[in-house]
């Protein structure tokens, strides 16, 4: 065998051995659940310089995710700022929200809604129709549904 191509091989070997992952030195617990639920925090007390968006939203499967928005949108359909968000986790039940923003940052004559989408693996399944948010002030929204995406 010539000695270059035994050369290359011991390389390969040696590298194939440094990349190897080593074995666990800490098994992990059997039964640790198979996908992390992340749960509301609670928000606490409204501090005086914020204003919140709250209610339930309808038809969340369980395990999705969910992403909150408060947007202001142009003449266009176009997010142009964003003055709130939020990330839930779907349980099959009404799920509610909080969702506090600055009324400061609420632009006087602007369109401001509240948009939503639920996903799964990172595949969207749902949205919220836009919801329109005319007055920067606390508000209940009551609840909101989500749609099937077609």
């Amino acid at each position: 065998m010539p000695v270059r191509a035994l050369l290359v091989l011991c390389c390969a070997t040696l590298l194939a051995a440094c990349g190897s992952d080593r074995p666990k030195t800490e098994a992990a617990p059997a039964t640790a659940p198979a996908a992390t639920v992340r749960k509301a925090q609670p928000l606490g007390p409204l501090p005086a310089y914020q204003r919140e968006l709250s209610g339930t939203l309808t038809e969340i499967p369980a395990g999705a995710d969910v992403e909150l928005a408060l947007l202001v949108i142009d003449e266009r359909d176009r997010p142009q700022q964003l003055l709130a968000s939020s990330t839930l986790t779907g349980t099959g039940q009404a799920l509610p929200y909080q969702l506090r923003f600055n009324p400061e940052a609420f632009p006087a004559g602007a369109r401001v809604e509240l948009r939503g989408r639920a996903s799964r693996s990172g595949q969207l399944i749902m949205h919220l129709p836009p919801v329109r948010i005319l007055q920067a002030q606390t508000q209940a929204t009551g609840p909101l549904r989500f749609e099937a995406v077609p």
